[in-house]
Parts: C-alpha cells; sequence; structure tokens
C-alpha cells in the first residue's frame, strides 16, 4: 500500500507505527476490493505488455515469463492483486481470452492472443482477399460449365 522499501524488520515495524502508513490502511479500509482492483489491472495491463513485447508469437512457461516481469524493479506485486497465485492468474487470462492457455506436466504454458487493431484489420483484409478470391474461381468454373454445356 505505501509503496515503501523497509531494510529490515525493525524498519517494517516502525513504518507500520508511522502516521503516514496508518493513513494509507484507513484508506484502504474506507474501499478495499477498489485498490485492489486498480493494483490488479495495472498488474495484468503490465504483465500482458511484457508478454507482447518479449513472446507475442511463442508459446512460454508462465513461471518463466513471471520471472522476466519480476526482474523489472518497478513491477506490481502480484499478492497485491486479486489472485493468490500464478497458476490463477494464468487461468483468469484464458477464460478471459487473453492467452491462449495449457497445462503441462512440465507447468502450464501461454501463449498471447494478438488484438491489436492493426493485426485484426490485417487479419480481416486477408479473409476478404481469400473470400473474393474463392468468388471468382466459382464464376471462372461457372463459366467453363457454360461453355462446356454449349459444346
Amino acid at each position: 500500500m505505501c509503496q515503501k522499501q523497509c531494510r529490515d524488520e525493525n524498519g517494517f515495524k516502525c513504518h507500520c507505527m508511522s502516521e503516514s502508513h496508518q493513513r494509507q490502511m484507513e484508506v484502504f479500509g474506507q474501499n478495499p476490493t477498489r485498490i485492489v482492483d486498480g493494483y490488479s489491472e495495472e498488474f495484468e495491463t503490465s504483465f500482458l505488455e511484457h508478454m507482447k513485447r518479449s513472446h507475442r508469437f511463442s508459446r512460454v512457461a508462465a513461471t518463466v515469463l513471471y520471472n522476466e516481469y519480476i526482474a523489472d524493479r518497478h513491477h506490481v506485486h502480484m499478492n497485491s492483486t486479486q489472485w493468490a497465485t500464478l497458476t490463477e492468474f494464468v487461468k483468469y487470462l484464458g477464460r478471459t481470452g487473453k492467452c491462449k492457455v495449457d497445462e503441462t506436466p512440465k507447468g502450464w504454458f501461454v501463449t498471447y492472443i494478438d488484438r491489436d487493431s492493426e493485426t485484426l484489420f490485417k487479419e480481416k483484409m486477408k479473409n476478404k482477399r481469400i473470400k473474393t478470391d474463392m468468388v471468382d474461381e466459382e464464376k471462372k468454373e461457372r463459366e467453363i460449365q457454360k461453355q462446356i454445356e454449349r459444346a
């Protein structure tokens, strides 16, 4: 909550007794879900952004990905989110369709699903091209059938 890094147990104890910490705890007590939801959203966004940058098209072990993510000094800690474990978070990503998730004997693996507007536009254009090609082929086949019938 306070985003304070304490050197040792005594430092943590002193911080917990401080007025600023007491104020922060009071704010948290008034609306805990709003704060947890904010951290959860921030964690999810930054985690997916890291995944998008590092492993856009590859299938990666969730633990490897998480270890890369927490290597950043300024990451959001998972213990401040709604997810208690990495497994819960990975299952959430699968349920919401943000990642393709599969469980293996070696652990959970995730693949980023690219939902960029540019990528979606390119895919839509590609599908449109394929459709028009199929329509053109059908027209040619009908023409050939008409010519065969005339002959």
